[in-house]
């Protein structure tokens, strides 16, 4: 594996965990959810509606409905909870209802909240090289573990978040390049430093116009990455992602998997999404 030149830093960038976060992706079946008789239809969304209600009470602990766009499916239910244990559970309340009769499951993504310590890393070894602290020494260890817990304490709100309340989602997952001649892995840390400060630089030009959360799921599911961004104007998603294809960070090592769009709506108003209407209007 490449090292920096004039440096033996540990490869791996500190990085803080919150949230644990189920994206559950559904499609509806139709042809059989009409066939129901209106009493019977009434029943299930009176007691689907009922959970999804209370779950959507949560702070740190939330789920929210949103109408998916596209062929990839109809609804997507987004899940924050603090432990995979309540994570579980509630996958495990949707999965029971008499609604998941009617419900084909397409896709789900299993992530945590990760705020990547870049910046703070190099900053941080940089200064015990200085110090003559060997890397994996028990005063390193020391010295990382208090950088951890005065960065958790400064970014307690963004490890907690509730789900932003905007009225449009896109998710997508992403991974960086593993490839023959370039390999993000094999980057120094200090060059991976930089461009993700180029990278941030971009995101914080949208500040206000979009909420971005992004989770780790190195070794929880089938790629590296997932990034949640919310919105008022969809059409922020289509800028910000593509400006940022533009540097260093994106442009060679990055690489996306499929995008899924959808529009926020009150567990109140599935019973118009289940009659074929637009929940977020109706």
């Amino acid at each position: 594996m490449a090292e920096d030149k004039n440096t033996t830093y540990p490869p791996v960038p500190l990085t803080l965990e919150g949230s644990y976060i189920l994206h559950q992706m559904f499609r509806l079946r139709w042809t059989t959810w009409k066939e129901l008789n209106e009493t019977e239809r009434k029943k299930v969304v009176e007691e689907a509606t009922a959970l999804l209600e209370a779950m959507e009470q949560g702070k740190e602990e939330q789920s929210a409905l949103f109408s998916m766009l596209g062929h990839k499916g109809d609804l997507l239910i987004l899940h924050f909870r603090r432990t995979l244990e309540a994570l579980n559970s509630a996958e495990l309340s949707v999965a029971t209802l008499k609604l998941a009769e009617f419900l084909e499951p397409t896709t789900s993504y299993l992530s945590v909240v990760e705020l990547g310590l870049y910046e703070a890393t190099v900053r941080l070894y940089e200064a015990l090289k200085e110090q003559g602290v060997q890397p994996g020494s028990p005063e390193w260890k020391q010295a990382v573990d208090s950088e951890l817990a005065n960065q958790r304490k400064i970014a307690a709100p963004r490890l907690w978040p509730p789900v932003p309340a905007r009225r449009y989602v896109c998710f997508y997952p992403m991974d960086k390049l593993r490839g023959e001649i370039k390999n993000w892995y094999q980057a120094p840390i200090t060059d991976r430093q930089k461009m993700m400060a180029e990278h941030g630089v971009i995101g914080r030009r949208y500040a206000g116009q979009v909420t971005q959360i992004i989770s780790g799921s190195i070794g929880f599911d089938d790629w590296e990455w997932g990034v949640d961004l919310f919105a008022d104007d969809p059409l922020v998603f289509k800028k910000l992602v593509y400006e940022m294809r533009f540097d260093e960070a994106s442009a060679v090592y990055g690489q996306f998997g499929a995008f899924y769009v959808g529009i926020r709506f009150p567990a109140a108003k599935l019973g118009a999404l289940l009659e074929g209407k637009n929940p977020a209007t109706s």
